[in-house]
């Protein structure tokens, strides 16, 4: 069953930006220094005739093109042909999930017969074939310019047919099913896989036109366009003295390097239409954070992440290691073998021995990446280490049941036992990593906010940690608490920043306006945005005059932010909630229903346009819209709930009592369910169901006053003055300043009849 938030109409796209480092050129033709240039950079697209493919570079750089030559790279997306397809398809079966998949060949082309978006089965010819090893996958042309991946791949290792999510059922009409947006190439893979990809979205006809330059990862998708430099390189000769023109060289300092090869090796969104080397990182992506579901609460992989989000968590990176330390950047091999590779840095003599790894040297517990880069296995398998290179912590799992490298390899053995090892071997730690901080407001432990706060102020620790906790920190937030979060939005780092404004943005963002607004001038494509997002209920007319020129240039950039993420559900919701922050309900309601065309499971999206219908007072739409919720996951409680509220006020409270039943089966801790629950078998005359409701809630949430206020006016309407006189007396004890509670129990206490 999928899960979603009760708690509605916030928006459904909350990834973060991270900082940039960058302190050089960036761009094509003449560029300026994206810290002294103008905040507003172009966003036009590169010609594809600034772009002259491989053949051009293997001119002047043969031993760069070789090592490419055959690299995941250069192999990113070939055009299916006898040379590129690996996989047989000589009439092989596969299935999986119930579902059949026939891969032949017919009239010089590649095919396959499965089950299309209708749930019938069709013929489909392969047109792409993406990837080389571990696996390479296929892609089909659909109608409207759309490309889509087969759920079914090919393992170029074991040689044989096998499904990427074995252990996952998706049904046709899902958005996750092979044909349908989860598997687009279109939004899910082009902009990677290709060469300067515009991906060219028609949101009137939910149609294509994606273009790129050149079908792979070539030479110039990382080093930029290269008719400048070229042309440059020839007309000067001998007198050239390098490429200004050019991105990723050798002057590149690490951290921007690794933000520009970030732009593909991330989770993220994307906020600008075109990338065109203008500006930075956050001036185009969003990468996520360190959250639930994406990574374990101490920043360890969970989902795929591609590897920046844990990279940047690391000590390697804000010491200035980059990823060509370790890789070379053409062929993408590892520069060394074994622990070679980290004893360029790391003083063999004292780290490869046993006595520091406490195994056997030339196993494989002595090798540094089985305890300082776990993995896992991805994409059926494809399985892809953590580069947060930690220190395995088995105290965390035993507080906080995140994984540990020791009992990930010693499978027979508990946390309790590594721990035990490891004090033995090392002693208690004696310095403290982030995720000591993190893990503890992740879980929602009782220290979790100031732990929180403390990680947010340490400007020592990385900046994804402390935005994750910026992040993390809205669901303890109190007003007391809102001056700690203004000062963060001057904070040095973008991604802080950022994540502040957002958070902020979902607290009556209108009170700190002031506070905002300055940031609509800020250097970060990211971070302007947020701002705008969080003040979206002002007015033009309430925007002070300093700010008027630019707020109208942020919003275009934010519409164009939205437009980029509008062929995805969470895409259009966000721009529903922009709408619903206007005051502009029906637009608000019309893109939550392109979006549930987009994903019709999408249950956070139909709860959010359900309770709109009901604000709206559309109570036919919006009871229609909870049945369909609870058709579709008749195990999630909260729609119970708000569909039980919605029949009690149209008069419905047979079909009411029913769904509060419902609604206490599915979340036995939501007093609120007891609460309602009880006032509807009184309303019905069942009192003695009421009163047990009460107490059962009770036992939940003992001092629970809107309960102990029931149970008073049930036993006094039953004429049981003693039992409510003790309960009465109960609610002043927990309440003494509130004067409701001391009238009712005077009115108790008083002589008369009952």
């Amino acid at each position: 069953m999928k899960s979603f938030s009760w708690i509605v109409l916030l928006p459904l796209l909350y990834l973060i930006c991270t900082s940039c480092d960058t302190k050089k050129k960036t761009g094509y033709g003449p560029v300026p220094n994206p810290d002294t240039a103008s905040t507003f950079l172009p966003t036009s697209a590169i010609p594809d005739s600034l772009f002259l493919g491989d053949q051009a570079c293997k001119k002047c750089h043969q031993t760069q093109f070789k090592d490419w030559r055959g690299s995941h790279h250069d192999k990113a997306m070939q055009v299916a042909n006898d040379s590129t397809v690996l996989a047989p398809f000589n009439g092989e079966r596969f299935t999986s999930q119930g579902v059949t998949s026939h891969f032949f060949q017919k009239e010089g082309g590649f095919y396959v017969n499965t089950e299309g978006p209708d749930g019938a089965y069709h013929d489909y010819e392969v047109v792409y074939a993406f990837g080389i090893t571990p696996l390479q996958q296929y892609i089909v042309s659909f109608p409207k310019g759309r490309y889509q991946c087969l759920r079914t791949a090919w393992d170029t290792q074991k040689n044989k047919w096998f499904d990427l999510y074995p252990d996952f059922k998706v049904v046709h009409s899902e958005w996750l099913h092979w044909s349908r947006g989860g598997l687009n190439w279109n939004n899910m893979c082009a902009d990677c896989h290709s060469t300067n990809v515009r991906k060219n979205y028609d949101t009137a006809t939910q149609g294509y036109d994606t273009r790129y330059a050149l079908i792979n990862v070539s030479c110039e998708a990382c080093h930029g366009p290269g008719k400048e430099h070229a042309k440059e390189a020839l007309d000067l000769g001998k007198a050239y003295q390098g490429p200004n023109t050019m991105q990723m060289t050798k002057s590149t300092s690490p951290k921007e390097l690794v933000d520009q090869c970030a732009r593909c090796h991330m989770r993220r969104e994307q906020i600008s239409d075109n990338f065109n080397f203008q500006g930075t990182l956050l001036d185009h992506y969003v990468p996520a954070l360190i959250t639930d579901g994406t990574y374990h609460p101490d920043g360890q992989i969970l989902d795929e992440d591609y590897v920046y989000g844990s990279f940047v968590q690391s000590k390697m990176y804000h010491n200035n290691v980059t990823c060509t330390n370790c890789h070379n950047p053409h062929s993408l091999q590892l520069r060394f073998s074994g622990n070679q590779l980290c004893t360029q840095c790391h003083v063999p003599d004292h780290y490869d021995t046993a006595e520091h790894h406490f195994h056997k040297l030339g196993s494989e517990g002595s090798k540094c990446i089985e305890c300082h880069m776990t993995g896992k296995v991805y994409m059926g398998n494809d399985f892809r280490r953590d580069h947060s290179f930690r220190i395995p912590r088995p105290d965390q799992s035993l507080a906080y049941d995140t994984p540990n490298a020791c009992t990930e390899c010693h499978t027979d053995k508990d946390n309790e036992w590594a721990w035990n090892m490891f004090k033995g071997q090392y002693g208690v730690p004696d310095y403290q990593h982030f995720s000591d901080l993190l893990a503890p407001g992740l879980r929602g432990e009782t220290n979790g906010k100031e732990s929180l706060l403390q990680l947010i102020r340490d400007t020592l620790q990385p900046e994804i940690a402390r935005a994750s906790a910026v992040r993390a920190i809205r669901d303890y937030i109190h007003p007391n608490d809102i001056a700690d979060l203004l000062r963060f939005l001057k904070d040095t780092s973008p991604l802080v920043a950022a994540t502040t404004v957002d958070v902020l943005g979902q607290i009556n963002p209108t009170d700190y306006a002031t506070n905002l607004l300055p940031l609509l001038k800020h250097q970060k494509r990211t971070v302007r945005i947020n701002a705008f997002y969080a003040i979206a209920a002002l007015t033009e007319f309430q925007i002070p005059e300093p700010y008027k020129e630019v707020y109208k240039r942020v919003k275009k950039e934010f519409f164009t932010s939205l437009d980029t993420t509008s062929d995805f559900a969470g895409g259009l919701a966000k721009k529903a909630d922009y709408y619903i922050r206007k005051g502009d309900i029906p637009k608000a309601m019309k893109n939550y229903e392109k979006a549930l065309r987009i994903d019709p499971l999408n249950n956070m999206i139909r709860t959010n346009l359900a309770n709109l219908f009901y604000g709206n007072g559309q109570l036919d739409k919006a009871e229609a819209a909870f049945k369909t919720i609870i058709a579709q996951e008749p195990e999630y409680g909260p729609t119970y709930y708000n569909l039980g509220l919605l029949l009690a006020e149209v008069n419905k409270m047979d079909e009411a009592l029913v769904q509060f039943e419902k609604a206490v089966q599915y979340m036995p801790d939501n007093i609120r369910a007891y609460y309602n629950l009880s006032l509807l078998y009184d309303k019905k005359g069942q009192i003695q169901k009421a009163k047990k409701t009460v107490f059962e809630g009770l036992n939940i949430a003992p001092e629970n006053e809107d309960l102990l206020y029931t149970l008073v006016y049930l036993y006094s309407k039953n004429g049981e003055m003693q039992k409510a006189l003790i309960h009465a007396q109960k609610l002043v004890e927990i309440a003494p300043t509130n004067p409701q509670y001391e009238t009712l129990l005077q009115q108790l206490q008083s002589p008369g009849p009952n």
